[in-house]
Formats: C-alpha cells, structure tokens, sequence
C-alpha cells in the first residue's frame, strides 16, 4: 500500500468510522480495490500522479462503470489530498458512505 493508503487504512479500519467495516485490497470480479465497505456498497480509490495520465483516465473510468453496473459506488480521492486533509477526506467517506455524495 502506499503512504496515502497506509494513512487513510489506520483511519478506517476495525470500524473506526461511524461504525463501518472497511476491507482493503479487496477482490470484486476482475479488479482489486483500494478499499470497499460492503454495507454502504462503497469503493474507495486511492488516486496518485499515474491516473491523469495516458490512458489511464479512460481504464479507470471503465472500472468505475463497470462497478456501478454492480452496484458498487466509487470515491476517488487524490493521494495528495489524503496526505494534506484528513479530516476533509474522512468527511467525504461519512457523506459518500450515507449516499450523499458521488456522481453517478
């Protein structure tokens, strides 16, 4: 796991936010994710420097379309953000984890 990832994980896990249960690295269909949260149906994606670049903007868009079409919605926050603004990010996680938060 990177920093950001590390940092976010210490955060989340054994129900430390509101009561949810993270998983990290967890398998759905052909992709791993960065964090997934089964009762809020919730992945959380961890973004570095990588995702703007090449192609990797249209892959991550097919993924997320591609976990939405399983019902599974996807937060993506940038690694620079985790490291800057916690709180901001654990405030993002509490909305997305309720459904008020995420674009379609």
């Amino acid at each position: 796991m990177s920093l950001p990832e590390v940092l976010l994980w210490v955060q989340i896990k054994g129900r430390k936010l509101d009561g949810l249960q993270f998983r990290k690295q967890h398998p759905i269909g052909p992709y791993i994710l960065d964090f997934y949260c089964e009762r809020a149906k919730l992945c959380i994606e961890i973004d570095g420097a990588s995702h703007g670049t090449e192609d990797r903007p249209e892959r991550d868009a097919r993924r997320d379309s591609w976990l939405a079409e399983q019902g599974v919605r996807t937060l993506r926050l940038r690694a620079g953000y985790v490291l800057e603004e916690m709180d901001g990010v654990l405030s993002m996680v509490r909305q997305a984890a309720k459904g008020e938060l995420l674009d379609p």
